[in-house]
């Protein structure tokens, strides 16, 4: 991203806006999940939005420019009032994953109808910062939809995971995840001891990602 900021401005800004929308329709994925299967606690506080500014995290997003992973504010929910406990865990934990993947689907199919449309030769500086920030758009949905699949507490992937583990084990997540020290030690460990195997999983991901769509 800073190389993207040092070589197009302008691509850089169409990214830096497009991933401010990504993340926020990535919590809202999860707040009207949340209200659809019977908890209005995100509601109530204003979650159930697409501006941006309800859902973005400073430190998060500025790891999202730096690094390509990174987090928005987390969307409050309160898993007791869904209708159908389990069923409403793992709606509104996949949601946020759906979103990127969709986003990512679409920007992917918008960069294959400008390759074969024969409009990535263009000389004009304004497709080419589009071009290129489809691109890092793209790979940075699906990086934060992969990562977020990984079944560590506070991602999605935990969730997930708890919404089919045994009833007594999920005091235990819910703690973890309330706790903030335990948060800060598992983010420097993906990005320190397990920055490489995590690495080559975005990049495979990527790979084949792209390669459905011949890119």
């Amino acid at each position: 991203m800073i190389s993207l900021l040092q070589s197009d401005p302008l691509a850089f800004l169409l990214v830096v806006l497009a991933l401010a929308f990504s993340l926020a329709l990535h919590e809202w994925g999860h707040a009207a999940a949340a209200l659809w299967m019977g908890d209005p606690t995100a509601k109530e506080q204003g979650r159930v939005t697409l501006n941006p500014l309800r859902h973005l995290d400073p430190i998060g997003s500025l790891l999202v420019l730096l690094v390509g992973v990174g987090w928005a504010k987390p969307v409050p929910v309160y898993p007791p009032n869904f209708r159908h406990y389990r069923l409403g865990l793992f709606v509104v934990s996949v949601a946020g994953i759906v979103v990127n993947l969709l986003i990512a689907t679409a920007l992917a199919l918008s960069l294959r109808y400008l390759l074969e449309a024969g409009l990535l030769q263009s000389p004009g500086a304004f497709l080419r910062g589009l071009v290129q920030a489809l691109a890092v758009a793209a790979s940075v949905n699906l990086v934060l939809a992969v990562f977020n699949l990984l079944p560590i507490p506070p991602l999605d992937g935990s969730k997930i995971l708890q919404s089919f583990l045994p009833l007594r084990w999920h005091p235990f997540v819910w703690r973890l995840e309330r706790n903030p020290t335990y948060a800060v030690v598992a983010l420097l460990l993906l990005l320190t001891v397990f920055r490489q195997p995590l690495g080559e999983l975005l990049s495979w991901a990527r790979e084949g990602f792209f390669g459905l769509f011949g890119l």
